[in-house]
C-alpha cells in the first residue's frame, strides 16, 4: 500500500524547518539595495486626518457632532498599529509601531471598509500609519460585495466598519525567504491581539473571520494577488449602539487539502502555498464548517503519567481605571533585546499566563469575555523555565483548562536553549521560554492546508497577551520566529507530533 503523501502545509512546514546541519549553507547575505519599504502610498484619494482626535479631551471638539466617534476610531486604529518611535538604520528610518514584527518589516496592511457612517463615507480606506490617517482610494457602496465575500457572515448584517489585514509578501520574503510566511501570520497575530485589546479600550468589538473568498476580497482592496493577499476580516461592532447587538458565526472556514502539487523550487514555494489555502468563490460555508472536537474543548490535551500538576491561578493583572495602564503599555511595548539572567517570581509566571489564557478573569475591567481565536482548542503551550523562583527549573506542559502546569522534563535547559534559538542570548538567558504548538497533521485533517493561517496567527494572538502583560509587570518580552525546529522537540520532550509555531522569551531586562 502505498505511503499517503503529506499535505502542502505539511510539505511546506518539513521544506522550511531550520536545521543546524543545513542552515549555514543555506543562508543568503541581504540586498540592501532591495530592501522594502513597509508602507503603501496612493497618488489619489482623499485623506482623512485623524491626528487631532487622538486627544483625550473631548472639550475641544464641543461643536462636532461626530467627534466622540472620531476619537474612538482614531484610538482603535493607533493602538493597533500605530507608529510609537522612529529609529535610524541603514541610512534610512524604522518606524515602530504598536505591534511587534520580525525584522521590523511590518508585511501587514490595514484597510478600514465604510458601510456609510457621518465621519466615514462608504468606501474602502487605507490605515496610513506615518501620519496616523485613513486615505479613501474607493467610495462606493462595497458592503454588499464584503458580505458576499465573506459568505453572508452575520457579524456583518448591523455592523458599519470592518478592518481587512492584507499581507504584502515581498516585505518579509527579502529577509526570511520561503519561511517568512510562518513571520507573516505571527506579525498578523499581534496585530490581532491589539486590535482585540484597543476594542476594549475603546467599546468596539471586533470580530474574526477567517473563512472567506480570497479573490473576491483582493478584488475589493484593488490589489494585486502576486503581491498581496487578505488573510483576515474582523467586523468591528460599536457596543454603544444597541442595534450593532448581533449575532456571532463561525470564525473559520476549511480549505482543501491539496497532496498533488509538483515538486516546487525554493524562492517559489511561499506563493505557491498561498494560492492552495484558498477558499474559491462558489463555496457554500454552512456545508463547510469543520467539526468540533468537543472533547479537545472542554480538556487539556495531555495528562502525562506520573507528572507533578502546579495550580497556576493568579490575582489578575490591574490594568488600571478604564483600561489607561492598557494603553500606556501598548504605547511603550518594545521587544527586550536582552536579558541579565535573573529570576522571575512564580507570581509573575502566573499572572502571565492568566491574562494569555484567562479572558473571563478580566471581564470586571472591561474585557470581552469570549476573545476570537480562529481555534484555540489546536494550540498547545509548553514552557521551558530556568529561573523561576519556587519552580523546579525544566519544561512543563501548560493546561489552561486545569490552570496547571505539569511537568514532563527535569532539566535546566539554558545551555539548550541557547543552541535551539540559534546562538540568540535571549533563549540563554531567559527566565522562561514559551513554545507555542499544534498537531499539524489532525489540524489539517480538520481544516485543510488553510489551518497554516489559522495557527501561527493564533499562537502571535497569544504571545501578543503574553508581551504586554510581560510590559505591564516590568518583565522583559521578546518573541522568536527562528529556532531549530525539530531539535526543540528532541531538546524539551515535546511530543513529536507537535510542530512548534512560536516562541516567546521572558526575563528580566538588561
Amino acid at each position: 500500500m502505498p505511503e499517503l503523501r503529506q499535505s502542502i502545509a505539511q510539505h511546506y512546514h518539513q521544506r522550511t524547518k531550520y536545521d543546524p546541519q543545513t542552515m549555514t549553507s543555506k543562508g543568503k547575505g541581504l540586498d540592501w539595495s532591495k530592501q522594502p519599504v513597509p508602507f503603501k502610498e496612493y497618488k489619489i484619494g482623499s485623506t482623512f486626518d485623524l491626528k487631532p482626535y487622538i486627544q483625550q479631551k473631548s472639550q475641544a471638539f464641543v461643536d462636532e457632532p461626530n467627534a466622540q466617534w472620531c476619537q474612538r476610531l482614531s484610538r482603535l486604529l493607533f493602538c493597533s498599529y500605530g507608529v510609537t518611535a522612529k529609529m535610524p538604520s541603514m541610512g534610512s528610518t524604522v518606524y515602530l509601531r504598536t505591534a511587534p514584527s520580525a525584522g521590523g518589516l511590518y508585511p501587514a496592511e490595514m484597510y478600514v471598509v465604510s458601510r456609510g457612517t457621518p465621519f466615514l463615507p462608504g468606501g474602502v480606506y487605507n490605515y496610513q500609519c506615518r501620519t496616523h490617517s485613513l486615505v479613501a482610494y474607493w467610495e462606493s457602496d462595497v458592503w454588499q460585495k464584503l458580505q458576499e465575500a465573506c459568505l453572508w457572515h452575520p457579524t456583518l448584517e448591523k455592523t458599519q466598519l470592518a478592518i481587512i489585514i492584507t499581507a504584502v509578501f515581498y516585505r518579509s520574503t527579502w529577509r526570511y525567504e520561503d519561511r517568512a510566511y510562518r513571520r507573516i501570520f505571527l506579525d498578523t497575530g499581534h496585530l490581532l491581539g491589539n486590535i482585540e485589546l484597543a476594542g476594549a479600550m475603546t467599546h468596539y468589538r471586533p470580530h474574526l473571520i477567517g473563512g472567506f473568498v480570497d479573490e473576491a476580497i483582493n478584488e475589493l482592496l484593488y490589489i494585486s494577488p502576486q503581491q498581496e493577499g487578505a488573510i483576515a476580516v474582523l467586523p468591528i461592532a460599536d457596543l454603544l449602539d444597541i442595534k450593532q447587538n448581533i449575532r456571532t458565526g463561525r470564525t473559520t472556514l476549511p480549505s482543501a487539502t491539496e497532496t498533488n502539487y509538483p515538486h516546487i523550487p525554493d524562492g517559489e514555494l511561499l506563493k505557491y502555498f498561498h494560492n492552495c489555502t484558498q477558499i474559491p468563490a462558489g463555496t457554500k460555508s454552512q456545508l463547510n464548517s469543520p467539526k468540533i472536537n468537543q472533547e479537545k474543548a472542554i480538556k487539556d490535551k495531555y495528562n502525562f503519567p506520573f507528572c507533578e500538576k502546579i495550580p497556576t491561578v493568579s490575582q489578575p493583572i490591574d490594568w488600571g481605571k478604564r483600561l489607561e495602564g492598557l494603553e500606556m503599555t501598548i504605547f511603550k511595548r518594545r521587544s527586550t533585546r536582552a536579558y541579565t539572567g535573573g529570576d522571575l517570581t512564580f507570581d509573575e509566571l502566573k499572572a502571565l499566563l492568566d491574562f494569555s489564557y484567562q479572558p473571563q478573569h478580566y471581564v470586571d475591567q472591561g474585557f470581552d469575555n469570549s476573545t476570537d481565536y480562529f481555534d484555540l482548542n489546536l494550540i498547545e503551550t509548553f514552557i521551558a523555565v530556568s529561573g523561576v523562583e519556587g519552580l523546579e527549573a525544566g519544561c512543563y506542559y501548560y493546561a489552561p483548562k486545569s490552570q496547571e502546569l505539569r511537568q514532563i522534563r527535569f532539566k535546566n535547559f539554558r545551555k539548550e536553549l541557547h543552541f535551539l534559538c540559534l546562538g540568540q542570548e535571549l533563549g540563554r538567558d531567559a527566565a522562561a521560554v514559551v513554545f507555542h504548538t499544534a498537531d499539524l497533521e489532525s489540524a489539517v485533517s480538520q481544516y485543510g492546508d488553510r489551518v497554516y493561517r489559522y495557527l501561527h496567527m493564533d499562537a502571535g494572538h497569544l504571545g501578543q497577551r503574553l508581551n504586554l502583560a510581560a510590559i505591564r509587570l516590568g518583565l522583559g518580552v521578546s518573541g522568536i520566529g527562528g529556532f531549530f525546529d525539530d531539535q526543540v522537540n528532541e531538546v524539551l520532550g515535546i511530543p513529536a507530533a507537535e510542530v512548534v509555531l512560536y516562541v516567546t522569551t521572558l526575563g528580566r531586562p538588561r
